[in-house]
């Protein structure tokens, strides 16, 4: 190892970021830059490859110019994605044959919704630990192989690559020497199985996917090539990858099997550590890889909100409510607490433990006493009442959890919405549990960087890193369980009224 530096990329849905990390992990550069989004019809959505090269590049490069640091003291990169999108290029000309289909898109409803009528769904939840939803990768590979003019034929001969969105960047940072992804990308994309650790041949098969499409699977802390020298006057090693969530969870240092995260992002993710063991999900919850060091697969429960963050993006550019995001808290904090306003943020279905790809979003309780503060306070309160849903059937599901959502229940937060103390609290109070906001808030990027470092011999092992881990401010609940519990339930009858009864 030569350096004493790390740059972590942090591919996002709505932009791409880029954080320099010094030998103590603290950020010394940072480089964000935000992109366009497509949306060519309702429930669709796309990002254009271009863009998203593009975006990681200048970053990339921004970063090292704010810390004023040599690329040559850079000892390794970690990268951090946007999962399931997918992506398709062209094996020689590296030109992507379509835009990327975003995760959020939901044009694949009918294909998923036939295959559960044809009876699969057991068989491909048991191997990848995923539900049959147009969520993940396989069914958008399979829709851009059958609507991209000859894709099929030329992915049969060998032309055409398939990526998540780690694996396209890593092929452009290696100027295609590379086509990768590591063990927690991989386990998205509905063709992975999670315990034989392998592309599935008979999933391959129900999708009609040629393997010879596929990146390698790597672990997340492994060997993924070096960099052009273009791009920074040498070759940098690429050490460490995971998927936006399981990257999370890694910066949260949440090793120990029961250790539990959620990031507030666009969406919001909760994961739940639960060993080397694989836990089946009685409950619609994911079963996925939280990562895999030295060949060792450790696996998480997962629940999936595809709306979080963006609603706030929503009540400032669809509404036009607010200007700025932090103009929320001020608006909660001057609503009524029995304004009785829910709103379900279905804009593009909704997620765990629901899985309704064809619900839409819906308000309940308005009155003409409903203002612009009653609408922003419910669109935060939808987020508490979400993470809710998801952390009651974690602990239905894992038998060495506690039996409710107290008890000895603590809940790592991270991610952008996490900054809003009003939001904070009042997930604390709806779940009636304590909420731990850390004293670094870019774990994401922390995640990337550490595998990468760690890998490169300049960050300690696991449990090294877990002892550096610092709380900001816990936030414990105040409200009492009766009332919480009323408004939870609340919440339940606005959901169960949203839901399009597929």
């Amino acid at each position: 190892m030569t350096g004493d530096a790390v740059l972590a990329i942090d591919q996002g849905t709505t932009s791409s970021r880029a954080l320099l990390f010094d030998a103590e992990r603290r950020v010394i550069g940072l480089g964000r830059e935000e992109f366009a989004q497509h949306f060519p019809h309702s429930g669709w959505v796309e990002h254009d490859p271009d863009d998203l090269w593009s975006t990681t590049a200048a970053t990339m490069r921004e970063a090292v110019e704010r810390a004023g640091l040599d690329p040559a003291r850079i000892a390794a990169i970690g990268l951090t994605n946007q999962r399931e999108t997918t992506v398709v290029w062209d094996r020689e000309t590296g030109r992507p044959i379509h835009n990327a289909l975003v995760w959020q898109d939901r044009r694949t409803a009918a294909a998923c919704e036939r295959l559960k009528e044809e009876g699969v769904e057991p068989m491909v939840r048991a191997r990848t630990g995923l539900l049959l939803d147009p969520y993940f990768s396989g069914t958008k590979l399979a829709w851009l192989l059958d609507h991209v003019e000859g894709a099929r034929a030329r992915a049969r001969d060998g032309k055409l690559l398939f990526g998540t969105v780690d694996s396209y960047l890593i092929w452009r940072l290696t100027g295609g020497a590379v086509h990768a992804t590591d063990a927690t990308n991989a386990s998205r994309t509905l063709l992975y199985d999670i315990r034989e650790h392998r592309w599935d041949p008979d999933l391959l098969h129900l999708f009609d996917i040629p393997e010879a499409m596929l990146p390698d699977v790597r672990d997340s802390a492994d060997d993924f090539g070096e960099t052009r020298r273009d791009l920074f006057g040498r070759a940098i090693p690429i050490r460490g990858v995971a998927g936006d969530q399981q990257a999370a969870m890694v910066g949260q240092a949440c090793f120990a099997p029961g250790m539990l995260k959620s990031t507030y992002g666009t969406g919001c993710f909760a994961l739940l550590n639960t060993g080397t063991a694989p836990v089946d999900s009685q409950n619609r919850l994911l079963t996925t890889v939280a990562y895999r060091l030295d060949g060792e697969t450790h696996y998480a429960l997962e629940g999936s909100i595809f709306i979080a963050g963006a609603v706030v993006q929503w009540l400032r550019d669809g509404l036009k409510l607010i200007r700025e995001a932090g103009e929320t808290q001020a608006l909660a904090q001057a609503a009524r607490d029995d304004h009785g306003v829910y709103l379900v943020p279905a804009f593009t279905g909704l997620g765990a433990p629901y899985w309704d790809a064809e619900c839409r979003g819906a308000i309940y309780g308005l009155t003409r006493a409903t203002g612009p503060a009653e609408f922003a306070r419910a669109a935060l309160e939808s987020v508490a009442f979400q993470t809710r849903d998801l952390l009651e059937a974690m602990h239905r599901d894992w038998s060495a959890g506690p039996d409710d959502i107290g008890g000895e229940t603590v809940l790592r937060v991270d991610g952008g919405m996490t900054s809003n103390d009003w939001v904070m609290q009042f997930l604390a109070d709806i779940l009636g549990a304590p909420v731990d906001r850390p004293q670094v808030l870019e774990t994401t990027a922390l995640g990337a960087a550490w595998l990468a470092g760690w890998k490169a011999g300049l960050y300690p092992d696991a449990a090294g890193f877990a002892e550096s881990w610092s709380l900001d401010r816990r936030f414990d609940p105040a409200l009492d369980r009766t009332t919480g519990a009323q408004r939870y339930e609340g919440w339940k009858d606005a959901v169960r009224r949203t839901l399009s009864g597929r």
